[in-house]
């Protein structure tokens, strides 16, 4: 993201809910799929929305975030 760019509405959901699952180091499959969803919600992932799934399956690849049951 650039400076002074602002997230889209989108954007900043699945902020949140990416976020979310850093703080817990760990992502559920439920949470998983919500923010699957909300990516998804207009058909299009952007630029920032990507940039933000990268950032996730990073972690995940990295073992720093944990995909656990639930």
């Amino acid at each position: 993201m650039r400076p002074g760019e602002k997230l889209s509405k989108s954007s900043e959901k699945l902020a949140d809910l990416i976020h979310k699952a850093i703080a817990d180091c760990e992502i559920t499959s439920s949470e998983y799929d919500a923010i699957m969803k909300v990516a998804n919600e207009d058909h299009h992932i952007d630029r920032q929305e990507q940039n933000l799934l990268n950032q996730l399956q990073s972690l995940m690849a990295n073992g720093t975030v944990k995909r656990v049951k639930g």
